[in-house]
């Protein structure tokens, strides 16, 4: 049974592991782990104030992930998203789901704007946040901030007022 819920300090080294072969082994992403050190301390760096981080566990396998960092006056970044391959695509629905949660979320918090940085290899990944209402928008409109990764090279904006409750 899938079951989404805030992130456990229990799950730091299998988020860490998971997260490190998407990115290194599947997208051939120049990311390692100390280019993201706020991995080894989500408690800290993620869910404090209106930030979180969520997990999507199958059992007690990891399959997603997803991390809403408040940015301050109302703005917000959508960090780290990943989805075990085998449960990608619509059959399961999982991104959508772990998306729903974090603009829940985001609405509860009255969050007005959320943002995020990704890599232009990631195609699968742009078609997912066009389809769920972000628009591409140029990297100047993207409020600054350490959740940019060197490799975000698009960038998306989505008014959360716009989304219909989900």
């Amino acid at each position: 049974m899938i079951v989404i819920k805030p992130f456990e300090p229990i799950f730091t080294e299998a988020l860490i592991s998971f997260i490190l072969d998407i990115q290194q082994n599947e997208f051939n992403l120049p990311i390692k782990r100390e280019d993201q050190p706020d991995l080894a301390n989500i408690p800290a760096e993620f869910q404090q104030g209106n930030s979180n981080f969520w997990i999507a566990v199958d059992g007690d396998q990891l399959i997603g992930t997803i991390a809403l960092t408040d940015l301050g006056a109302g703005k917000g970044a959508l960090r780290k998203m990943f989805v075990h391959r085998d449960y990608r695509g619509a059959a399961h629905g999982l991104a959508k789901k772990l998306l729903d949660t974090l603009i829940n979320w985001a609405k509860e918090k009255h969050f007005s704007d959320l943002y995020l940085g990704t890599a232009d290899k990631l195609h699968a990944a742009h078609r997912f946040y066009e389809k769920n209402g972000f628009e591409l928008v140029a990297r100047n409109e993207v409020p600054d901030g350490k959740y940019i990764m060197p490799v975000d090279t698009k960038f998306y904006h989505l008014c959360v007022s716009t989304i219909s409750n989900t």
